[in-house]
């Protein structure tokens, strides 16, 4: 018999041994096994700690298309899931996998939910997060919109520019900062005040690696070039951290020719009227052809 035969066998028993596991795997690699048993489990290559405080709800299962969901709540813990990875986005969309298994036997087991990790939340050194099951996926919007500006983000499978192309990205080292997410790196003089605007910053060291965030503005400043996030990362870099920051992009027909030369690649309809279109009439003084709005 299968494991799973084997573990409806054993319930029909009655005197059941069982608990329940699960399985995180973050979306930089790292695979942590968690148990609401009190002793460690081991199956699967994966090691399921007894000690990480751990409780699951109950889980919402449904016939249809609609998504499964239960939640997790934990104790932050440096054994296991740390403030800092959470706020540092390490476990964003981590895949979950939960098992009720017998702890006498873990080849007696079954896999009760598989999913991701959504939202998280942090307080007074606990955390809740949702799990939201493999249907949740169907929930996202598909298709494209029909809008003057470019719907695409710069260098993805749409855009197709090479962003590790000179002169459209620089990494650096975060010399100070400022409050309100300003940061201040070594003066870029080939980089004209604004280049970067729009565009992506990405820690590559320290404690908040992995953290990306928009830039507002940039500009030289007294020797150094400041930038500033319109949202300042979850946990601060320190001075001496490592990041990228490419170049920025603000979506428009003319930004793709010039800046990018990418206008091939360009997902927007700029000559769609706007909604003013609508309401307008002929006037004398105007060209009334029919002809092409387009000159």
């Amino acid at each position: 018999m299968s494991g799973k035969d084997d573990l409806i066998s054993h319930l029909q028993t009655g005197a059941t041994t069982t608990c329940r596991a699960w399985s995180v795997t973050r979306k930089d690699g790292p695979i942590l096994g968690f148990t609401d048993h009190d002793l460690d489990l081991e199956f699967e290559g994966v090691t399921f700690k007894a000690n990480s405080g751990m409780t699951a709800g109950a889980l919402v299962q449904s016939s249809g298309m609609s998504v499964d969901n239960t939640e997790v709540v934990g104790a932050l813990s440096d054994a296991s899931i740390t403030e800092v990875d959470i706020a540092a986005g390490r476990y964003d969309g981590a895949q979950v996998t939960t098992w009720l298994v017998n702890w006498a036997d873990v080849a007696q087991r079954s896999i009760r939910f598989r999913g991701t990790f959504g939202q998280i939340k942090r307080s007074n050194g606990a955390f809740t997060v949702e799990l939201r099951g493999l249907t949740d996926a169907l929930n996202r919007s598909a298709g494209r919109v029909y809008q003057a500006n470019c719907p695409a983000v710069l260098g993805d499978g749409e855009c197709k520019f090479d962003l590790t192309q000179p002169g459209f990205f620089v990494e650096s080292t975060v010399k100070s900062f400022g409050t309100g997410g300003v940061y201040f790196i070594p003066s870029q003089p080939s980089f004209s005040d604004g280049w970067f605007e729009r565009g992506r910053v990405v820690v590559l060291s320290g404690r908040a690696m992995g953290l990306n965030g928009v830039v507002k503005f940039d500009a030289e400043n007294a020797g150094l070039r400041r930038i500033e996030m319109w949202v300042d990362f979850d946990l601060t870099p320190e001075a001496g951290d490592e990041i990228r920051i490419e170049a920025g992009c603000n979506k428009l027909a003319d930004s793709c020719r010039t800046k990018f030369n990418n206008f091939l690649n360009f997902r927007g309809f700029p000559n769609i009227p706007g909604e003013d279109w609508f309401a307008s009439y002929p006037v004398s003084t105007q060209i009334n052809n029919g002809g092409s709005r387009v000159t």
